[in-house]
């Protein structure tokens, strides 16, 4: 998440660079055949205009589905934080000696609700390692320069400003060491985990711990954790309709490719600036409908790692700390900080 009120220029060159590179040799070019006579064919402006709006329209459609992927993505984590911060409130309300018949240490309870604690946390973290698994459809998996670009925005404005803090994707840290052994074995980890917290839930049962009342309404957060996890998957393994995607940059292309045969005769008729004029002024339209489409294509994926995703480890590091306090625990680890403008 890009927390910055602007985008440095630095990086806007950077982000913007190559499609400004082939406009203007696009451009240059047809302007160039013009001047020189080489070339006389000129397309009226009014189909050109009217292949623009439909443009427009179509990506503004499909930049709209896109922010709506990005921000749905955001209120299920902001929901993920809401249960967690409940889940810790009932564990450390609920499971207690008011209900058993031989009473447990004050140590042996602390101890149940460390392990209730820190498996969710242990969730939380692998839940987030696997949304950032790359599908197919993500940019980081194509190839050619679109996957090179795309490791290149990972490793600088994206996961790789905190590859050396996420130390807490080793579950070790959170389960006890035979149950991490035969959580990581699963096809799903994270979902193994919750059930794992529901086993537990009936033994607390059993033993006393909590009644009934107390295990319905636990069990019920654990449904809302699997609720919001089936969410998150939703929007990582069902992309955005490639029919939406792809057609847009195809209309693009086709309007751009079309625009300099009506732009650049047009305004070379205006005298001898109008040559000069009419290439800037053309990559910048051209240039203004690439970015719109760039900026959609890389807002349709919250969980590909990059500037614009959910910021999942702070959202994740958040919890961690409330939940620890609910403890008692006072060394904890720190926030998750902003790099270079960059909250991941």
């Amino acid at each position: 998440m890009i927390v910055t009120k602007g985008i440095k220029f630095t990086s806007f060159i950077k982000w913007t660079g190559f499609p400004l590179i082939w406009l203007f040799g696009l451009m240059g070019s047809v302007a160039a055949l013009y001047h020189y006579g080489l070339m006389s064919i000129q397309i009226p402006w009014l189909p050109i205009s009217i292949i623009g709006t439909a443009v427009a329209f179509y990506v503004g459609f499909k930049n709209n589905q896109a922010y709506d992927r990005m921000w749905e993505a955001r209120k299920i984590w902001g929901g993920i934080v809401n249960d967690s911060r409940t889940w810790g409130m009932m564990v450390d309300g609920y499971v207690s000696n008011l209900f058993t018949q031989e009473k447990y240490s004050e140590s042996a309870i602390h101890q149940i609700k460390q392990r209730l604690i820190y498996r969710h946390i242990g969730w939380l973290y692998t839940h987030r390692s696997q949304l950032l698994a790359p599908t197919s459809w993500e940019h980081i998996s194509q190839s050619g320069r679109v996957a090179k670009m795309a490791r290149y925005y990972q490793e600088n404005f994206g996961i790789g400003l905190v590859a050396n803090e996420v130390t807490e994707a080793d579950l070790q840290q959170f389960l006890p060491k035979k149950e991490c052994g035969r959580m990581v074995r699963y096809a799903n980890t994270a979902t193994q985990i919750i059930n794992e917290q529901s086993r537990e839930l009936t033994k607390l049962r059993e033993q006393g711990l909590i009644d009934d009342f107390r295990h319905v309404e636990m069990e019920n957060v654990l449904r809302g954790f699997y609720t919001l996890q089936g969410k998150n998957e939703r929007i990582k393994k069902f992309p955005l309709p490639r029919q939406y995607a792809n057609m847009s940059r195809y209309f693009i292309w086709i309007f751009i490719f079309l625009l300099p045969f009506s732009m650049i005769p047009e305004l070379m008729k205006i005298g001898d600036w109008g040559f000069w004029l009419s290439i800037p002024i053309s990559v910048l339209i051209g240039w203004v409908y690439v970015m719109m489409e760039t900026v959609g294509d890389y807002s349709e994926n919250p969980f590909q790692g990059m500037a614009n995703d959910i910021p999942m480890l702070s959202l994740c590091r958040t919890i961690e700390i409330d939940l620890r306090e609910m403890l008692g625990e006072t060394d904890l680890p720190a926030p998750i900080q902003a790099k270079d403008g960059v909250l991941m």
